[in-house]
């Protein structure tokens, strides 16, 4: 397999937030070119949302790599947070646990937006 089932959009908005866009399947396969969008600023971004509302799949590559965003970004004083995350990516994140370490939000203008402290 190539890295083709995999595309990769991202863009840092005005206040500094990481935006990355995936579509198609997060797997061993497209591992390299997930780091590539998360590292893309030169390393990850203190504040990164990942917008998955194209995402077709992931396995347990793409789940490291959220770990390891999660963690280098709260490393940072930072956050990662997931947007519009399909039913079967959401269910995968909760058998795993990380829906209860990195919040998901039902969009990405939710996901994006400054969070205030309840």
């Amino acid at each position: 397999m190539n890295q083709a089932q995999l595309t990769v959009s991202h863009h840092m908005t005005t206040d500094g937030v990481h935006v990355v866009v995936l579509a198609g399947e997060i797997d061993h396969t497209t591992t390299d070119l997930f780091r590539q969008a998360l590292t893309a600023q030169g390393g990850f971004a203190p504040h990164t949302v990942m917008d998955f509302r194209a995402g077709t799949f992931m396995d347990s590559s793409g789940i490291n790599m959220l770990v390891a965003a999660n963690n280098a970004a709260r490393a940072g004083s930072g956050w990662l947070r997931l947007a519009c995350t399909p039913k079967p990516m959401a269910d995968l994140l909760h058998v795993v646990g990380l829906d209860d370490v990195i919040d998901l939000y039902p969009t990405l203008e939710q996901a994006v937006a400054p969070q205030t402290a309840a």
